[in-house]
C-alpha cells in the first residue's frame, strides 16, 4: 500500500511539472494584461471578455474566387489575447518576463478546393492591446496547395518592418528586404477589435494583406489606397448597427470591405474582397464573401480529444 501510494503521489508531482512546463496556445491572464483602448468605465467589459482564459472562434461561409471561378469553402477567424516578447517576438513562455506586452492575436484560416486539389491558407497577426503606443509586431502567412508552399513574415523594427518572403515558384524565391512604416492590411482585423474609432480614414498609406500578394504573385510595397468608415443597418447580419470600414486601393485592382458590429466586443460579421481572379487577359473582375454562420467562445487549446469533435459540428466547419 505504501507503495501504491508514493507511485501515486509520484504521478502527481510530474503531472504537476508537465502543466508549468510544456507549451500550450492558451491565452494570458496576467494583471499586467488587463489593459485595454477603452474608457475607463468601459475596461472591465474588456477584460472579461478577452481575458476569461478563452478565445473568440467564428466560421464563416465562404465563396473564394480562385482562377476565375467561384469557390465554396471555410473561413475561420481565431481571436485569443497573450503574453508577446518584443525583441523575439514569440509567445511568452517562461523566463523574464520584461520585454512581454499583451497581444491580441488572430488566427486567420481559409479552406477551399480548386477541382481536385485543396488550398489551406493562413495569417496569424500579433498587435499589443494598447495600440496607440505600439503598432502590430509581426504578421506570418502562409499558403499551401498541391503546387507547392509559400511562406511571408513581417517583424516590426527599425521604424519598418522586415521581410521574409520564401515561396516554391521561381519568380519569387527567397527574399529579405526592409518596408517603412505603414498601415498592415492584415493589421486592420485586430484594430477593429481593440479600438475600430482609431482606424485610419482618407487617403492612407497600407501594404497589401500577404495572402493577396502572394496567391496574386504581386511583389510586396506600399501602396495607396482610400479608407472610410460608415454606420448602417443589416438585418441580416445584426439587429444593432454595423459599421463598414472599406479600403479602396487607387493602383491596384482591389478593395476590401468588413462589416462588423459597432457595438462592443466588435465582432466581425462579413466581408467581401473585389479583385481580378484568373491570369493573363482572361482574368475577370470577381468578389470573395465570407459571412459569419457560427461562433463560440473555448479554450480550444484543451479540446484535443476525440471526444471534443461534436465541437467542429458547433462550428458549422466543413471543410
Amino acid at each position: 500500500m505504501q507503495l501504491t501510494f508514493i507511485h501515486r503521489l509520484s504521478v502527481l508531482v510530474l503531472l504537476a511539472t508537465l502543466s508549468v512546463v510544456l507549451p500550450g496556445c492558451g491565452s494570458a491572464d496576467s494583471k499586467e494584461s488587463k489593459k485595454s483602448n477603452l474608457p475607463s468605465e468601459d475596461a472591465a467589459g474588456f477584460n472579461s471578455y478577452w481575458y476569461a482564459g478563452q478565445a473568440e472562434i467564428t466560421r464563416y461561409e465562404l465563396e473564394q474566387a480562385r482562377y476565375g471561378e467561384m469557390r465554396k469553402g471555410d473561413a475561420v477567424l481565431i481571436f485569443v489575447t497573450e503574453d508577446f516578447l518584443r525583441d523575439k517576438q514569440v509567445k511568452h513562455e517562461f523566463g523574464d518576463a520584461a520585454q512581454a506586452v499583451p497581444v491580441l492575436k488572430m488566427n486567420s484560416v481559409k479552406k477551399f478546393y480548386t477541382g481536385i486539389y485543396p488550398y489551406s491558407i493562413m495569417t496569424s497577426v500579433f498587435t499589443p492591446v494598447i495600440t496607440d503606443k505600439m503598432g502590430t509586431l509581426k504578421v506570418v502567412s502562409s499558403s499551401q496547395e498541391w503546387c507547392g508552399q509559400t511562406f511571408m513574415q513581417f517583424n516590426h523594427r527599425q521604424q519598418g518592418f522586415d521581410v521574409q518572403v520564401h515561396s516554391y515558384f521561381q519568380k519569387e524565391g527567397d527574399e529579405n528586404f526592409h518596408l517603412d512604416d505603414a498601415l498592415l492590411e492584415d493589421e486592420v482585423w485586430t484594430r477593429i477589435r481593440l479600438a475600430p474609432s482609431n482606424l485610419p480614414t482618407g487617403e492612407v498609406q497600407i501594404i497589401p494583406g500577404q495572402l493577396f500578394s502572394r496567391l496574386h504573385h504581386e511583389s510586396v510595397r506600399i501602396e495607396k489606397a482610400t479608407a472610410t468608415l460608415e454606420t448602417t443597418r443589416d438585418s441580416h447580419l445584426s439587429n444593432g448597427d454595423i459599421s463598414v470600414y472599406d479600403i479602396d486601393y487607387q493602383n491596384l485592382e482591389r478593395r476590401l470591405t468588413i462589416r462588423f458590429e459597432t457595438a462592443f466586443p466588435h465582432r466581425i460579421l462579413a466581408w467581401e474582397e473585389e479583385t481580378r481572379s484568373g491570369f493573363g487577359p482572361k482574368a475577370k473582375l470577381m468578389t470573395t464573401r465570407a459571412v459569419k454562420t457560427h461562433s463560440l467562445k473555448t479554450d480550444y487549446w484543451s479540446k484535443n480529444k476525440l471526444s471534443d469533435s461534436h465541437l467542429r459540428e458547433e462550428l458549422g466547419l466543413v471543410y
